[in-house]
């Protein structure tokens, strides 16, 4: 596998084979990419609502009304339909669940490891929440790490996919009962396999040259 190969055939699915359907093997892979996405202090500051079946993907259509229209035919004619959420608020008392999940797992060889942990979560998240104020941008940042990790997952697997902002939010947030859960909604990807008239798929792609985004220092 050279993962260079896989960016590159890797696209923004436009047009899905509804005829075709993700396994279920397959599809457990991609839960266990979402489960275990990395994020900063382990904050994990994400909820995930998914569709597979016609009716739960209309649900989720909802959010590709108007303005969106265009989008509502990749969510109705994908495998699997998922809906990235982002927590409210970084709460003290999620703080104490994240530690002490932590320590079920069997994070810390000893009590003082896991002072240590919770010290410098509370430092991270303090400094977020009372200093610069901007900790729902750095929870969604989080949520946008394990976007980007399914996306890539899902080339490694040889799915395809594509991730959708051009969604109504305020929409799925009602439809779903995300607010009184402690999360709005943030962005959708849909996947499964393209459909053989996608013209996006035998598009070459794009990308600035090396010498434009990379400093190498010496």
């Amino acid at each position: 596998m050279n993962l260079i190969d896989i960016a590159k055939s890797r696209y923004a699915t436009k047009k899905f084979d509804a005829s075709k359907r993700i396994t279920d093997e397959l599809f457990e892979q991609i839960k266990g990419l979402l489960r275990f996405s990395p994020s900063s202090t382990n904050s994990q500051p994400w909820h995930f609502v998914i569709a597979d079946k016609p009716a739960t993907k209309k649900r989720m259509s909802k959010g590709t009304q108007g303005a969106y229209s265009a989008n509502e035919p990749k969510v109705l004619d994908a495998s699997h339909v998922i809906l990235f959420c982002v927590k409210t608020e970084m709460s003290d008392d999620y703080l104490l669940h994240l530690l002490e999940n932590e320590d079920k797992d069997g994070r810390f060889p000893n009590p003082e490891s896991k002072e240590m942990v919770k010290k410098v979560r509370a430092f991270y998240a303090d400094l977020h929440r009372k200093e610069l104020n901007d900790a729902q941008s750095w929870m969604e940042k989080q949520v946008y790490l394990n976007l980007g990790t399914v996306l890539l997952g899902a080339g490694v697997l040889g799915l395809d996919a594509v991730p959708i902002e051009g969604v109504d939010v305020d929409v799925l947030d009602a439809e779903f009962g995300l607010t009184d859960q402690g999360y709005r909604a943030v962005a959708l990807v849909a996947l499964g396999y393209r459909a053989e008239d996608d013209f996006n798929a035998t598009l070459p792609k794009s990308r600035l040259a090396e010498d434009e985004i990379f400093t190498v220092l010496k």
